[in-house]
Order: structure tokens, then C-alpha cells, then sequence
């Protein structure tokens, strides 16, 4: 063990070039899905929370919480199939492939930034919107309003949409088959090297991805106080 924590500081140190590689593949995918996850979540999470008499808001509440635990190699099975030859999305020729991986990531990402975000803005002052509309603000400015107040809430639910995207293995080994140089990422690069027992190699990728996670927490942190101290 020691001599493979040795080995794995000096590949990181070395800059090695496929630790290099896998890494920036990892940020590109992880960082794209959730982006995406971000522009479509948000929003109806933010409707969600806000809107108390959306027609079968019960039902969509409990299919996002079921969303929430989905095992993410079922999300995976789901995407292969549609993105298979025979399937639906099959002309789009994106199995195994990058473009693949963000898909599937957004799909496991969504549920639980939007399960977060209706939990964070829903939990704001019942008298916050009607207080924000008398003063003449449009539908879109409370939004905003009930969004800013809510900000600690959807950091944590960003941080912890990304955790889970950057830490997730069974969908994306599925749809992207860890591919060298092409679709082969910080978590599936692990598997990979642990069966081969390269551990030094394994546990320089896992370093690299838990300071991926922390910087990205800091960041969000940071951004958070640095919100607080505009005002």
C-alpha cells in the first residue's frame, strides 16, 4: 500500500499524460451533464416548489423521489436500449461515445436537482411571493427573488447533483464502454485499473477524483459567501 500511494503521488506530480487525459474527459462529460441538469432543473424544480395546486403535484412528487434512489445501471440499460441500433435514437449514433455518457448523467442528475431545488424554494416564507408581487414585481422577478433567498439550498443541491454524477460508474461504463481515450473516465478508468492490479495508477485516479469534488464544493462555497458579502 505504501509503495502505491508513493507511485500515485508521483504519476499526479509527473502530470502523467493519460491521468491528464482521463481527467479532462471526466470534466468535460460531468461538467456538461450538469449544466444540462442545471438549465432544465431549476426551473421546474423552482415551479415545483413555488406552485402548491400543480394537477397530480403529489404523483410527480413521489416519481421524483423514486428518481431520486434509481439505480443508475437501470438508467444505463435505458439509454443503451434507445440509443442501440434498433432503437428509437439509434440514428443519432452516440452508444459509446461521450455525448452517450452526458445523457445518461443528465437523466440520473435530474431528479435529484429537481427533488432539491422544490425542496429549497418551497421552504421559503409562505408570505415571500405575496410580499414580492405587491411591491410590482412580475411573475419571472419573484422567481428570481424566491431563488436568490434559497441560494445556500440550490448550492447544496448543485454540489450534491455533482457528486453523484462524478462518482457514478454502472451507467456510463454501460452506454460509454470505457473506451481508452475516448470514453474512458475517472471512475471506470478505477475498475479498469484495479482488475489489473495497477494500483498505484487506481489510486492516483481516485485522488484526482475526491480533489475534483472538494475543489468543486469549495467553489460553491466560496460563490455562496461571496454573495453574502455583496450585500
Amino acid at each position: 500500500m505504501p509503495n502505491s500511494l508513493t507511485e500515485s503521488i508521483s504519476l499526479i506530480l509527473s502530470l502523467d499524460k493519460d491521468l491528464i487525459d482521463i481527467t479532462l474527459l471526466t470534466l468535460r462529460i460531468t461538467l456538461s451533464s450538469l449544466t444540462l441538469s442545471i438549465i432544465i432543473g431549476l426551473p421546474i424544480g423552482t415551479l415545483l416548489g413555488l406552485s402548491r395546486h400543480i394537477p397530480a403535484r403529489g404523483f410527480i412528487m413521489a416519481f421524483l423521489y423514486t428518481g431520486m434512489g434509481l439505480p443508475p445501471v437501470v438508467v444505463g440499460l435505458v439509454v443503451f436500449i434507445l440509443l442501440s441500433r434498433s432503437g428509437p435514437m439509434g440514428h443519432l449514433e452516440w452508444l459509446f461515445s461521450p455525448n452517450a455518457m452526458i445523457l445518461a448523467q443528465t437523466i440520473i442528475a435530474l431528479p435529484i436537482i429537481v427533488g432539491l431545488t422544490m425542496a429549497s424554494t418551497g421552504s421559503t416564507h409562505p408570505s415571500l411571493p405575496q410580499q414580492v408581487t405587491s411591491l410590482g414585481a412580475t411573475k419571472l422577478q419573484t422567481a428570481i427573488t424566491i431563488l436568490s433567498e434559497s441560494k445556500y439550498g440550490l448550492l447544496a443541491a448543485i454540489a450534491a447533483t455533482y457528486g453523484r454524477i462524478v462518482a457514478e460508474v454502472g451507467a456510463v461504463l454501460l452506454v460509454g464502454g470505457n473506451i481508452e481515450t475516448k470514453t474512458r473516465v475517472l471512475t471506470t478508468a478505477i475498475v479498469l485499473e484495479t482488475r489489473k492490479g495497477a494500483f498505484g495508477f487506481a489510486l492516483g485516479l481516485g485522488l484526482i477524483l475526491l480533489t475534483i469534488t472538494f475543489v468543486a464544493n469549495i467553489i460553491l462555497l466560496r460563490f455562496g459567501n461571496w454573495n453574502n458579502d455583496q450585500r
